[in-house]
């Protein structure tokens, strides 16, 4: 039988009730989500006929995923645990945001390799002043909705926190210091008499490292991948979610949401509480 998790600001006991009248199964209410255990065995064109007349995030937990070994949570940086993406916002002081835009847009979708680019973008903010990094991280960072919740939630449960990122450790390792993370992984930008030289330092970190940092997080933690979670938005996130235990699409792109486990689209980082089957 399946376990459903509903969750989301729009959702009430009047919905969840007619969610539960399509799926049979037993629905219990919890403080921040509504859980349906036994339900029936709904396929992903069932479910994904559910989600098209809810306003309201419809989860389907994989079988054998247990919340209760659940012991890192590995996330991405631009657009899930944070609300922009620093890259668009340090070129914006180039003024060259629609162009760093639109190239940050086609990569998520997965249109561009990663590592290119990035290459293209990072060269367009050459001779740059390096204080628009600290302007961004001041004046326009701000962390996604849920997240203290998430944290505090994650940590009461000894549960890891890593933070990776094929954007820099300007912001990765502000954040981790800033949140009392775990650990905090990304790309290092090369700067010279106080501006950027437009390239990074050592190998970027794309698709490829983002799954070798997980893995390498599990070895040194001695669990298995199946007890950990990795959510992202990107198709650059994609290679680190799929030996997860469990992979989140974060108010994703389609292909990522495609690939997911289950995907957040109504609820912000709280829902994981939901996904943790917190009381």
């Amino acid at each position: 039988m399946t376990t459903i998790i509903l969750q989301g600001p729009n959702l009430n006991s009047d919905k969840a009730n007619a969610i539960v009248q399509r799926t049979g199964g037993s629905l219990a209410k919890h403080t921040h989500h509504y859980k349906i255990s036994g339900a029936n065995n709904i396929s992903t064109k069932q479910l994904a006929a559910l989600r098209k007349i809810a306003d309201f995030d419809i989860n389907r937990l994989p079988d054998g995923f247990d919340p209760a070994q659940v012991k890192l949570l590995i996330t991405d940086m631009d657009s899930t645990f944070i609300s922009i993406e620093c890259i668009d916002e340090i070129a914006d002081f180039a003024n060259l945001k629609p162009q760093v835009a639109a190239i940050t847009e086609s990569t998520m979708r997965g249109e561009i390799g990663f590592e290119t680019s990035l290459t293209k973008r990072v060269a367009l903010l050459t001779n740059l002043d390096n204080s628009a990094l600290q302007k961004v991280y001041d004046e326009r960072l701000t962390l996604n909705p849920g997240v203290d919740l998430m944290l505090a939630t994650l940590r009461a449960k000894g549960i890891k926190i890593a933070l990776v990122s094929g954007g820099f450790t300007f912001f990765t390792s502000r954040l981790k210091e800033r949140c009392q993370l775990d650990y905090a992984h990304a790309n290092v930008l090369e700067e010279r008499d106080g501006k950027l030289t437009g390239k990074v330092i050592g190998s970027i970190v794309g698709a490829e490292a983002k799954e070798t940092f997980l893995r390498k997080i599990c070895a040194e933690l001695g669990i298995g991948l199946n007890q950990a979670i990795a959510m992202g938005d990107g198709a650059n996130d994609l290679k680190m979610m799929k030996p997860a235990g469990l992979s989140i699409a974060y108010h994703a792109k389609p292909a990522v949401q495609a690939q997911a486990d289950i995907a957040f689209n109504y609820c912000g980082l709280d829902g994981m509480l939901g996904v943790l089957d917190c009381e």
